[in-house]
């Protein structure tokens, strides 16, 4: 089997996204003009089941104020990740950057992580049947 080139991964993620993988509260809002918008947690459990290394979870401030997280990939020492990090507005900034363990377990936009982690394994040639 061929190596998986990160251009081909983008390319598979950013084509894979749609309304029904983002964050349900923000689904009536998601538009095809703005693919990224509410995709961070999906993308980053699907890049870190193709990729490894760790799951990164900081702020979104707008206002002065924490409004959401946001969640990309370190693959390694000064090595991020982010696919989705054009959704943000003038008006929103992230800061910080943690690691957080990946859950043994996905229950929070489990049907969506599943969606668009079936899309992109079809669209590299590696889905099942």
């Amino acid at each position: 089997m061929e190596p998986l080139l990160l251009t081909d991964i983008e390319r598979a993620v950013r084509a894979s996204w749609g309304a029904d993988t983002c964050t349900p509260d923000h689904r009536p809002h998601w538009r095809p003009e703005h693919p990224a918008r509410d995709q961070c947690g999906v993308t980053a459990l699907v890049l870190n089941d193709l990729l490894g290394g760790q799951l990164i979870r900081g702020e979104v401030i707008a206002g002065g104020e924490r409004v959401d997280y946001h969640w990309w990939n370190r693959l390694g020492e000064g090595v991020d990740i982010d696919l989705t990090r054009e959704q943000f507005g003038p008006g929103e900034t992230v800061t910080g950057g943690v690691v957080i363990p990946r859950p043994p377990e996905i229950h929070r936009l489990r049907e969506e992580y599943e969606l668009l982690r079936r899309r992109v394994l079809e669209r590299l040639g590696r889905g099942g049947p």
